[in-house]
């Protein structure tokens, strides 16, 4: 008898009864519900992240907020040809790029912050679901991001607010890993790919109802710090899933098979050494090409749009929550046809057609149209649809790759090692923001780029389309 053999006869002979209808469900639920919450922390990033750093600036003594909008305005009048509005002096042009640069790099840190938080989390969490169990580990992933965004409420300079944003995000990576294998493994291999579409589908959710708050209360320099207490509302949710949600049938197999063996579980790094190795390096590969084309890419259209709201005539301090909404909404489409699409017409090819649609909406948006142009919304609605399908896609294939005693890990590590090499870009371009001059369209046209990584990587990567989940 092989290794493979063995295993799943170990499998077999300690497998608790499969969950009930009504206990798959509350999984389904319970997951749903916590990464939709989770799109909240996403959404919140990019919505009030570059006004808070605004207040934030300028109540530490670094930036003169009202100067700064007032200047903004003005430049923004004189590139639209108004000969009324007065002529910015060269020691205000310094100062406004000084001031815009500065705010568009604490922009990019506290999106890095998201990435390295929820990067950390994810391996950190995803490794704690092998060892404790998916269910636990998720209940912790939530009560962390929703304790430490009510936290960042208190925040009285960019530091602290970085520092709680990390340690926030740090629960958003934990619950991806737990949640998508727990979800996983309790349904049958029929249904995954409907179950995998409706986890994908929960974020867009959160971030477009998070949007759609947005479009009716302003968030501002002024004020921002509501959002965060929207954040922690989960807290309740992390408590109950504490006690009611049931573990992962094979996840208690493959625990008990290990202890009857009298071995401890597989170490986290086996997922990078053989035979574990190459599929980690592919999961890696196909998780880092949609992060960094949303957020080191699409995500730049908020900020864009926020600031062409702002001196617009008449204003619009809702454009950037509408952007966030259009994205989000044909997005929720995208995830929950994800999984389906990625069933239907195979793995490697709706991953392709996926990348080559988002490549042609981001280029032609980033170099063609203006957030005030009315097409913008319109292009934006189709970079989300097209986006939306990796993340449905990616909750049916990642966990499709690893064995039971290593699926979250092995996920979490796919999916977070992508955030890490985000989180590099965007720090590089927010490093960068004085050599961009703050041009946001010209960062989105080089770095939307990758997605024409992606139609060539996934030729590379093994065709899971006729294979069972691994125990």
């Amino acid at each position: 008898m092989n290794d493979s053999q063995t295993s799943h006869a170990a499998l077999a002979a300690f497998a608790p009864p499969p969950l009930s209808a009504t206990a798959r469900m509350v999984v389904l639920v319970a997951a749903f519900l916590g990464w939709f919450f989770a799109g909240f922390q996403m959404s919140i990033t990019s919505l009030a992240m570059r006004e808070a750093a605004i207040d934030l600036l300028d109540r530490t003594g670094r930036l003169d907020r009202e100067q700064f909008n007032e200047l903004n305005r003005l430049q923004q009048a004189q590139k639209k040809e108004r000969t009324a509005a007065p002529a910015l002096s060269p020691g205000e042009q310094r100062q406004l790029a000084a001031w815009r640069a500065q705010a568009a790099r604490w922009f990019a840190w506290y999106q890095c912050a998201f990435l390295f938080g929820a990067a950390t989390g994810g391996l950190a969490l995803g490794r704690l679901g092998d060892r404790i169990g998916r269910a636990k580990a998720m209940a912790a992933s939530i009560l962390c991001y929703s304790a430490f965004s009510g936290a960042a409420y208190f925040a009285q300079n960019p530091f602290e607010l970085l520092l709680l944003r990390f340690m926030a995000n740090l629960g958003v990576g934990g619950m991806w890993p737990n949640g998508v294998a727990l979800v996983s493994e309790s349904w049958s291999n029929l249904s995954r790919p409907m179950a995998a579409g409706l986890i994908g589908t929960s974020a867009n959710v959160g971030i477009f109802l998070m949007a759609t708050v947005a479009t009716n209360v302003k968030i501002t320099s002024d004020d921002w710090r509501w959002v965060m207490l929207v954040g922690a509302g989960p807290l309740v949710l992390g408590l109950i899933s504490l006690v009611v949600v049931p573990e992962s049938p094979r996840w208690l197999a493959a625990r008990d098979a290990a202890r009857r063996a009298e071995t401890v579980g597989t170490p986290a790094a086996g997922v990078f050494h053989p035979p574990l190795l190459w599929v980690t390096l592919v999961g890696i590969a196909l998780a880092t090409i949609p992060l960094v084309g949303g957020w080191g890419s699409a995500n730049w259209m908020v900020p864009w749009a926020g600031e062409a709201g702002e001196t617009a005539s008449p204003p619009n301090p809702y454009l950037k929550a509408q952007v966030q909404q259009a994205r989000s909404m044909t997005g929720v489409v995208g995830s929950f046809l994800g999984g389906w699409f990625g069933s239907i017409v195979g793995r490697r090819r709706a991953y392709f057609i996926a990348s080559l649609g988002a490549l042609a909406c981001a280029q032609y948006a980033f170099w063609f149209i203006l957030p005030t142009d009315d097409s913008f919304l319109w292009w934006v609605g189709a970079l989300g649809l097209f986006s939306g399908l990796y993340f449905g896609w990616l909750p049916l294939f990642l966990p499709e790759l690893f064995p039971t005693r290593v699926r979250s890990t092995g996920a979490g590590v796919s999916f977070n090692f992508g955030r890490i090499l985000t989180a590099v870009t965007i720090f590089a371009t927010g490093a960068l923001m004085e050599v961009f001059a703050g041009d946001y369209a010209r960062i989105g046209r080089i770095t939307s780029l990758v997605f024409a990584l992606g139609l060539v990587i996934v030729w590379f990567t093994p065709d899971t389309s006729r294979t069972q989940l691994q125990d």
